[in-house]
């Protein structure tokens, strides 16, 4: 029974939940937490391997997939909480790293005083970081500040008369800090700590203090010393670096106080690893894409050549195992890679099934994250990718450009799969497709998207199953055990000897944190995504949103969004830790089933109609009011040329009344309605002449019709 890192096991009689947190490379040891959030003093333990899986079969404990901070570590945090998260990580990420001697008590004393020294930190803070981290899935997003339990969330506190915050002990009362008071914050932090000079905090704050709040100065035996009216007038040291932290992220910090060339050199995000040794299965993956050199053709029509696919392989480089794979359309870009990362973290029995290949989970026993990903740098750069490192707290490392053997394996086993599949593959692009004479493979095209992907999972179950690994670096422990060089075997092997790399996350968690993330508005209309866009769910029904935005104003929330299909959005109930989908409202249907840049496509073609259509209004119009201008002239003309004038201004409103009356009367026998034929032409009428004979009127019978015909043929 396997037993990976980030599992949590629950005991069925105390319902105490046990998150895992390492596992030795012998299988033998593991330490585990208590992640109930009450239990504020819980430290890792040391339990044998062989107990726990006694107890989970016998029953004692039993295997938990839901995890309960899913929906803490998931949140977007505002600068202020990234702020907070970020020092908290950064004080004790290299410390987390010494596993497992930082769960012994002893080492952990020994770290604990020395970081203390260090950021001046107090011991019950420095143990609940470290809780934090251990109980939530050690992950950097752990470490989020727990806001949503505190009242008045984001807002900052009404300034009175009496001092907020701890009283001070020796240094009298203090002062509350107003706006006037940050602004002189701001003031000194731009002019004494934002520039290259590199002054520390305390330099500053005394500088601060000397050009604000000095009231005079004199000399004492030749050493000049600064008054104060007031000792109990100006603000603290620590206020002024809470504020620090407060209004500037310590990125920005530092590029002002480094510059951007030492600052990237020396100072920036690492998000890679220089470790070059693999010491069981998860420690590394390797990931990348290839275009396949074949043709395929529509699942929708025969006739439609579509190209060559795209085909992402994830290996794990200690045993070579494919332990994800992906074949699409997209890429080489994110969305092809997420879906080949989406795809390690599923169950490859559900995913054979999906294409009629009936597998046991023996046959591809991976469904996990590693501890280290590499890839290329345009597709595991930039936002998309720092989410899972903020949620999973993934490596990533990006291999340099023009350095395709950094991904040695992976580029290795698109030649491995290149040469299994090329005889059975119609539509193949053979090496002489650029000379003349040579067919034209384009037309050979033969099978569909879904075709040649099980073509490639059986090849795949293949390769997992018997390749033998030239010059595999078996060591001694492998040697004794007479583990064959082939990559299930060497799987198999590392996790029963070497495990403790892997990182097990549910398939909707891995999807959720890989889709891209956006802020929209909840408005009247319902959800608003790209001002087109109206969704509504479930929740917002049931907690009347829409309703609420009418009346009280609009407001934001965080969505996850598939962009190749545009049918829901996705957000985290943050009550239930549930992901729910909201679905198009009946005006927004239209979008169904369509692509972000296929609905974006239409908007614009919308809007360019929509102008179009504008300017033929336009023109309309103004030969409309052309068209009435001359009516109105000529009018007005005819009118003059007949009227008497002499006339008193009394004499024509006067006759209104009889006037309309006449009108009225003259216009009821123009309209009415008549059906009568008034034209004065009589018919003419064409008299008989009775000197003509009937005969000639008669109706011919059957033998003259037939004599005629003969006649007429003769």
């Amino acid at each position: 029974m396997i037993l990976s890192v980030n599992e949590i096991l629950q005991e069925v009689e105390t319902n105490i939940k046990y998150r895992i947190l390492w596992v030795d490379e012998g299988n033998a040891i593991s330490y585990l937490i208590d992640i109930s959030d009450e239990n504020e003093k819980a430290l890792p333990l040391k339990r044998n391997l062989s107990e726990l899986r006694e107890e989970l079969i016998i029953g004692k404990l039993i295997k938990v997939k839901e995890d309960p901070y899913f929906s803490v570590v998931q949140q977007q945090p505002n600068e202020k909480n990234a702020s907070l998260r970020d020092a908290a990580w950064n004080m004790i990420k290299d410390y987390t790293k010494d596993e497992p001697r930082i769960f012994e008590k002893s080492y952990r004393t020994r770290v604990f005083s020395e970081i203390m020294k260090v950021h001046n930190i107090s011991y019950p803070g420095l143990r609940k970081y470290f809780r934090k981290f251990w109980q939530r899935g050690k992950t950097p997003n752990s470490l989020l500040p727990d806001y949503h339990k505190s009242g008045a969330r984001g807002q900052e506190r009404e300034i009175k008369d009496k001092k907020r915050g701890r009283p001070r002990k020796y240094s009298g009362e203090g002062i509350n800090v107003d706006e006037a008071t940050k602004k002189i914050f701001l003031l000194a932090i731009d002019k004494y700590l934002l520039n290259q000079q590199e002054l520390s905090v305390t330099k500053a704050y005394e500088f601060m203090l000397k050009d604000h709040y000095a009231s005079d100065f004199y000399y004492d035996n030749g050493i000049l010393v600064m008054e104060f009216e007031d000792p109990n007038k100006i603000p603290s040291e620590n206020q002024f670096r809470y504020w620090l932290q407060k209004e500037y992220k310590p990125k920005d910090t530092l590029l002002a106080r480094k510059g951007k060339r030492k600052y990237g050199k020396d100072h920036r995000e690492l998000l890679s690893s220089s470790t070059a040794e693999v010491y069981g299965p998860g420690a590394r993956f390797q990931i990348d894409a290839t275009t396949v050199n074949a043709y395929i053709i529509s699942r929708d029509n025969p006739n439609w050549i579509i190209g060559r696919p795209v085909l992402y392989l994830v290996v794990d480089v200690f045993s070579r195992l494919v332990v994800g794979m992906y074949v699409g359309l997209e890429g080489p870009s994110w969305t092809g890679a997420m879906m080949a990362i989406a795809n390690t973290a599923m169950d490859k029995v559900k995913y054979c099934a999906e294409y009629g290949i009936h597998i046991t989970k023996s046959a591809w026993p991976c469904e996990h994250l590693p501890e280290i990903l590499l890839g290329d740098r345009g597709e595991l750069e930039g936002y998309q990718p720092e989410r899972l490192v903020e949620a999973f707290n993934l490596h990533l490392e990006n291999a340099a450009p023009y350095r395709a053997d950094w991904k040695g394996i992976v580029e290795k086993r698109f030649d491995v799969t290149d040469q299994k599949v090329k005889p059975f593959l119609p539509g193949y692009v053979q090496k002489d497709a650029a000379e003349r004479g040579a067919p034209d493979y384009r037309l050979q095209a033969r099978l569909t998207m879904e075709q040649f992907t099980q073509i490639i999972i059986k090849q795949v179950l293949a390769y997992n199953r018997s390749h033998y690994i030239e010059d595999y670096p078996l060591d001694r422990d492998m040697i004794v055990d007479d583990v064959d060089p082939v990559p299930l075997s060497l799987w198999s092997w590392g996790l029963e000897h070497r495990t403790g790399r892997l990182r097990y996350y549910t398939e909707a968690q891995v999807r959720f944190h890989l889709l891209p993330r956006e802020s929209v508005s909840v408005t009247q209309s319902g959800i608003r995504f790209n001002s087109k866009l109206l969704y509504s769910c479930e929740r917002a029904i049931t907690e009347n949103w829409f309703s609420t935005a009418r009346n009280k104003g609009a407001w934001d929330i965080q969505i996850s969004y598939d962009p190749r299909n545009m049918s829901n959005l996705y957000f985290l109930n943050e009550l239930t830790g549930e992901i729910e989908a909201c679905y198009l409202l009946p005006d927004s249907q239209i979008y169904e089933g369509l692509s972000l840049d296929e609905i974006k496509y239409l908007i614009e073609q919308e809007k360019m109609k929509r102008a179009q259509l504008k300017h033929e209004e336009l023109k309309v119009q103004l030969g409309f009011m052309e068209d009435a201008e001359q009516d109105v002239k000529r009018a007005v003309k005819e009118a003059e040329s007949g009227r008497t004038y002499g006339l008193s201004k009394a004499a024509p409103i006067g006759s209104i009344r009889e006037n309309r009356k006449s009108e009225k009367e003259s216009r009821r026998k123009e309209d009415s309605f008549s059906f009568v034929n008034h034209s004065e032409t009589q018919a003419e009428v064409i008299p008989f002449n009775k000197d003509q004979n009937e005969d000639e009127y008669k109706r011919p019978s059957i033998k003259e019709l037939l004599r005629r015909r003969k006649e007429q043929r003769e």
